[in-house]
């Protein structure tokens, strides 16, 4: 009887924890992937489909100037600095905490997020799962994510809390694309957090 690969279920799991708002923006980039030919789902594909279908995310760039620029960036990865991209995976080693078997375990309540930028990266032979159409460095966003939104008592995480994974992780193709569109990720966390702590829009 062949052996069933690991990635469906726990590609499953961690999906079903997002909010239909952020498996909206998931959808999106699964798609973009597809249209623009790219190897997988990767950082930039989610901050692009983020800051095209969040209100909340894009509230927290400020200015439209900003927002513009940061687009401006995005849809321009097909040249330039994005045709890198297409030779190699993208694993900036901001990777989650992982469980036996080399699944990623997802956060329950009160564990604390990890891979934030004042922690330190993989610890010797962690390794995410090969989930097909993901690169590590996007799976670690959406687990510490999740990570982040249970702590503090929510079920499911949000495209704000994955913008805030992606603003920690300085070496994923996303905060390239920040860094080049001239983005202060501190003043970038700063905002976030602000709007966290405020709570959801009313």
């Amino acid at each position: 009887m062949p052996r069933q690969h690991p990635a469906a279920p726990v590609r499953a799991d961690l999906e079903a924890a997002l909010t239909v708002e952020l498996a909206s923006v998931v959808a999106g980039a699964r798609r973009r992937v597809l249209r623009d030919g790219d190897r997988q789902i990767d950082t930039a594909h989610l901050l692009h489909s983020l800051m095209e279908r969040d209100p909340e995310v894009r509230a927290v760039f400020g200015s439209p100037a900003q927002l513009a620029r940061v687009l401006g960036y995005l849809v321009q990865r097909s040249i330039g600095y994005g045709l890198a991209w297409r030779g190699s995976v993208e694993d900036s080693v901001a990777l989650p905490v992982v469980g036996e078997g080399g699944a990623p375990r997802l956060p329950s309540p009160g564990t604390a997020v990890p891979g934030t930028a004042q922690a330190p990266g993989r610890s010797a032979g962690a390794a995410l799962p090969d989930l097909p159409g993901w690169s590590p460095s996007a799976v670690a966003a959406l687990v510490g994510a999740l990570a982040t939104a249970r702590l503090r008592g929510d079920t499911r995480a949000a495209g704000i809390d994955v913008l805030a994974r992606i603003a920690a992780d300085r070496d994923c193709r996303a905060a390239e694309v920040l860094r080049r569109a001239r983005v202060d990720v501190s003043v970038l966390a700063a905002r976030i957090a602000e709007r966290v702590s405020a709570g959801p829009a009313a």
